[in-house]
């Protein structure tokens, strides 16, 4: 599928929706985190609308800052992803499937396993959303105080994903011949060894599962750095970026696929998807009135508490009345997030105050509250002048606000010709128009036999 046929749609699956408040609205289920028949009716809405994939964000621990906010956020209680989605393989026939999972705090041997696992449950329709952990809060359930420096993040994060896609690769396509006549399960002359050493890893091999249907599950990336940039640049697929200013995104996209064909890519093969925060009314007052509602769910400890967490800063001593400023020590954690809210708060002059609630309402993303016709319109301009090849949609409740995003907006989008009415291909990688990676072993000649 060419760039400018149609644009691509994921939607963020977050428990109750991605707005603060949300479980606390009368037609959310509370317990939507460790619901699965409330992710299952989710999926299927997605699917039904033709959407290519749902995507589960993940913390490997409890993001608040204190017992203030602790007690009155709902993000605390959510399955696993690829513990969830697994399940969700069997109820769904035809969507994508992507998972967060942190190079920072696994093993490459572990997650390598774990999405071939699930592209084969899934017959071919896995994602690894590739990120290398934010939060000290995180560092800590792993033995350490804090995380490790940013860049070395990403520099064990490259070589990370480089053995992942080496372990996918140990057995070739057609390596498992199950031959009962003569006895032989599998081909040895086509299973390698990877043996790699490096800076950070040591990984001998070979997986212990096939090849994934997929050859690798679709590699999805959000750098926003400039060291992420290139590690999105470089490895890839779909990139998932947070940027509400139609001018800075479409910087963003000319820039990424200029790095990514500096390392030899196709502006097809990398797909940029930001996000998108939906509130959708048949009338611009109505559609307000949902957004009004959802703030007044939101306890000023939340609002505080998620604002302190992306900005990494102690707002509670802050005059919430004065301006933001320009700058603030660099973090170690979230990096991009944080550059993003400070220039956004320059631009709109915003309080503290101000940005608090903005940070609660969207955490930074594209924010778009109004009626049909005019979210298709905003998005259909961000993808006409290239800012964006699709977007990863995020309802601010469940299910009310994705179904009738799915029963509103998608009718207006296929109107003015921009999205799909049903699924083109079998697998995830056919469905974005992401070609099949060769194996690398095969490519060499079958070199590095064991």
């Amino acid at each position: 599928m060419r760039r400018n046929d149609e644009m691509k749609l994921g939607v963020m699956l977050q428990s109750v929706g991605y707005h603060e408040g949300a479980w606390r609205d009368p037609n959310v289920p509370a317990n939507g985190g460790v619901n699965i028949d409330n992710y299952a009716h989710l999926a299927a809405l997605a699917e039904g609308a033709a959407f290519h994939f749902i995507f589960l964000a993940d913390h490997p621990s409890v993001l608040a800052r204190n017992d203030a906010h602790l007690a009155r956020v709902s993000r605390n209680e959510e399955f696993e992803p690829l513990t969830l989605l697994s399940a969700l393989s069997s109820r769904t026939q035809a969507i994508g499937l992507v998972a967060t999972a942190t190079t920072t705090y696994h093993q490459p041997y572990h997650l390598a396993r774990m999405f071939a696992s699930l592209d084969h449950l899934s017959r071919g329709r896995a994602a690894w959303n590739i990120v290398t952990s934010g939060h000290d809060s995180e560092a800590q359930n792993f033995g350490d105080e804090t995380l490790p420096n940013h860049d070395t993040r990403y520099a064990r994060a490259r070589e990370f994903v480089d053995v992942v896609k080496g372990l996918w690769d140990t057995w070739e396509d057609d390596a498992f011949i199950r031959d009962k006549q003569s006895g032989i399960f599998a081909d040895t002359t086509k299973l390698h060894l990877i043996n790699h050493q490096g800076n950070y890893l040591s990984v001998r091999g070979p997986l212990n599962i096939a090849r994934p249907p997929q050859g690798y599950p679709v590699l999805i990336q959000a750098g926003a750095s400039d060291v992420g940039r290139r590690f999105a640049a470089e490895v890839g697929e779909v990139v998932f970026t947070a940027e509400p200013s139609l001018e800075n995104g479409k910087r963003y996209y000319a820039a990424l696929k200029e790095r990514a064909r500096a390392f030899g890519r196709e502006d097809d093969q990398v797909l940029v998807m930001p996000g998108i925060v939906p509130i959708v009314g048949r009338t611009k007052q109505e559609a307000s009135e949902k957004l009004q509602r959802l703030q007044s769910y939101t306890h000023i400890d939340v609002q505080i508490g998620l604002a302190e967490r992306l900005l990494n800063a102690d707002l509670r001593s802050m005059d919430l009345d004065s301006l933001v400023p320009e700058t603030l020590p660099q973090t170690n954690l979230i990096q991009s997030r944080q550059k993003l809210l400070l220039d956004l708060a320059a631009r709109q002059k915003l309080t503290w105050r101000q940005l608090i609630r903005l940070v609660s309402d969207g955490k930074g993303h594209l924010t778009v509250v109004g009626t049909p016709d005019e979210i298709a319109e905003v998005m259909v301009d961000t993808f006409d002048q290239h800012a964006a090849d699709g977007f990863n949609v995020m309802p601010v409740t469940f299910p009310g606000e994705l179904k009738d995003f799915v029963e509103l907006v998608v009718p207006e989008l296929r109107r003015r010709g921009k999205f799909r009415s049903e699924y083109s291909g079998q697998t995830l990688r056919e469905n974005l128009g992401l070609k099949r990676p060769l194996n690398r072993f095969t490519q060499a000649g079958a070199g590095s036999r064991p």
